[in-house]
């Protein structure tokens, strides 16, 4: 499996009013740790060809960060099933190796052109495996 990680630190326009960061930031970095994970395996051609829509988010929020919390995002594919894939994202602490979110989500590959859900092609699968 190939692992994809980034590093972030918390900054104030990431806090919610509880000064916490807000669960629609880290929705945002499982989208954009997701995009950059794709954008840094493939190709003009792949990325031209191919598009990713997410069909589910499953997030489950474990712990806290916080202003200043330096943060390590970590993915991977998890599992891909016809246009289907199950893309696994953990964010921790990068002082505590605390986990402070799990998710999954489901992203369903289209074809560039048509926009209908087409087969994760086999040399996609080993860019990931």
């Amino acid at each position: 499996m190939q692992v994809y990680t980034e590093e972030r630190t918390v900054a104030q326009h990431d806090l919610d009013a509880l000064n916490h960061v807000n669960n629609v930031r880290y929705v945002e970095w499982i989208q954009s740790i997701s995009e950059s994970h794709w954008l840094t395996a493939t190709d003009n051609a792949a990325r031209k060809d191919l598009v990713w829509v997410v069909k589910n988010h499953n997030i489950t929020y474990k712990r806290s960060a916080m202003l200043g919390d330096s943060l390590e995002i970590k993915t991977f594919i998890q599992e891909t099933k016809g246009p289907l894939s199950i893309r696994v994202v953990e964010i921790r602490n990068n002082k505590t190796q605390q986990l402070l979110v799990y998710a999954i989500t489901e992203w369903c590959l289209l074809d560039g052109v048509s926009l209908k859900p087409k087969r994760v092609p086999e040399a996609i699968q080993k860019l990931f495996g």
